[in-house]
């Protein structure tokens, strides 16, 4: 309750000129119409006390709310009337409000609805003896002022609630807006991740399957090293190509450039069987018609993942793709011989099987790996909808 909120400079700068602003003027007014001594003392300590209140409302609304309290019970004992140095009690109670703990906001209520008895109570016996208070028109003035005391407390005090639902609402706004900024941000940062993955672990498995290959053909055909080499070439320059545009994507925050196609799958399947594999392509039925441009994208990375993994752990360069376009959905499969000590692919700590089941779910489907025997499996299926 008496924790110090944390304002900036120029808030408390501005709290203290308008609390000493405040407390010189209205020392004026009071002492311009006083006796001394008592009147004169009486009259400082009221305005130290409400200028006191006004210059920590917003550093700490329970203290301002307590020396607003201070302050009128001054007035009370010293028989002091209303004056304008009471109007720093309707600031008080906006703060607390406003700006208090829960228990403050619940005590500025309490000290409205109690202050205006207190006030209307305190008008009506200053001055009147005993006989008087008992009656009528006295009860009925205790009870009009009770009415128009409440009506203005507890008029500054909604106002501070007020304001601060609104100001409640504007943060809970903000913390969602970062919130779905730092989302977006994530999933983007995901996708590029997974497109780098793709198109490297693809490259590079394809780079060093051939370069093995040349190195073990050149001593007796060194026609072979040549073709790998510009297979090297050809394969190297495509995943630059691709590198450099999605650094451009993450780097400037672009829209997605150009992505592979059904129409690219000759050339991967070309890339592959260029690295040494044995790959049997099966494709039945063919595609009813022009898939949608997301399901042709995860086909392709689907397949050249899988086919990377293929070329890096298979033993037994089998690779068997079965592609079967139904109305409805696509159905897709490769599967490699594993050999009897071949490893499984994307061993712990991997990304390739975390990439493939990615792409399938994005677009609404299901993906499978796993051992089938001598085989590895990796198995999708992709819902496709009504073909374009």
């Amino acid at each position: 309750m008496w924790e110090l909120r944390s304002l900036r400079r120029y808030q408390v700068i501005t709290d203290l000129s308008v609390a000493g602003v405040f407390g010189a003027l209205m020392l004026a007014v009071e002492l311009s119409t006083r006796v001394w001594p008592v009147d004169a003392v009486s009259a400082v300590l009221l305005v130290m006390a409400m200028s006191a209140a006004l210059a920590v409302r917003r550093l700490q609304p329970g203290v301002a709310l307590a020396l607003a309290w201070v302050g009128a019970v001054l007035q009370m004992v010293f028989g002091r009337q209303p004056s304008p140095t009471d109007v720093a009690i309707f600031a008080v109670l906006y703060t607390a409000a406003a700006y208090g703990t829960r228990r403050v906001f619940w005590a500025g209520f309490a000290s409205s609805l109690v202050g205006a008895v207190v006030i209307a109570v305190y008008l009506v016996v200053l001055g009147r003896g005993q006989e008087e208070l008992l009656q009528p028109s006295v009860l009925f003035s205790i009870v009009a002022i009770l009415l128009a005391a409440a009506f203005a407390l507890v008029l500054a005090w909604v106002t501070g609630a007020l304001a601060r639902t609104a100001m409640r609402a504007a943060a809970t706004s903000r913390a969602q807006r970062l919130a779905e900024a730092e989302t977006i941000a994530e999933q983007e940062r995901v996708r590029i991740a997974r497109d780098m993955h793709d198109v490297v672990a693809h490259s590079l498995a394809v780079v060093i399957a051939q370069a093995d290959g040349a190195r073990y053909a050149a001593a007796t055909d060194p026609q072979a090293a040549t073709t790998a080499l510009a297979t090297i070439s050809s394969t190297a320059r495509a995943a630059l190509t691709d590198v450099r545009q999605l650094l451009t994507q993450l780097r400037h925050s672009q829209a997605d450039g150009p992505q592979p196609t059904l129409a690219d799958l000759d050339t991967l399947y070309a890339q592959v069987r260029a690295a040494g594999v044995a790959l049997t392509v099966d494709i039945d039925p063919a595609p009813p018609g022009e898939p949608p441009a997301a399901i042709q994208l995860a086909v392709f990375r689907i397949l050249q993942e899988a086919l990377t993994n293929a070329l890096r752990h298979g033993t037994d360069r089998r690779v068997d793709v079965h592609l079967g376009w139904l109305p409805d959905r696509v159905e897709l499969s490769v599967r490699n011989a594993r050999g009897e000590t071949a490893a499984v692919p994307s061993a712990p700590g991997g990304h390739g099987l975390i990439g493939m089941r990615e792409r399938a779910q994005l677009v609404g489907g299901t993906f499978t790996a796993g051992v089938d025997g001598p085989w590895f499996v990796v198995r999708a299926t992709m819902p496709i909808g009504v073909p374009a």
